[in-house]
């Protein structure tokens, strides 16, 4: 649990809300809470490997595209 309070009765409510969500950038629980969101199969590792691969040959595809100006 992250707690942050007043430094003193000056400070704004834009500091107070700033350095709160510092804090949880820093602490990582808004990461693992958004990765957590949704349940993902574990698949094998040649699996992961050839849906990288793909991902790659796609994206290179893609560029080579793009620098001969057949984008549309």
């Amino acid at each position: 649990m992250i707690q942050v309070t007043r430094k003193d009765n000056k400070e704004s409510i834009d500091n107070l809300l700033r350095r709160f969500n510092r804090k949880v950038q820093q602490s990582g629980i808004l990461a693992k809470v958004k990765q957590d969101q949704f349940f993902e199969k574990p698949i094998s590792k040649r699996d992961r490997r050839k849906k990288a691969i793909i991902r790659q040959e796609r994206r290179n595809l893609k560029l080579t595209k793009i620098k001969l100006g057949q984008n549309f």
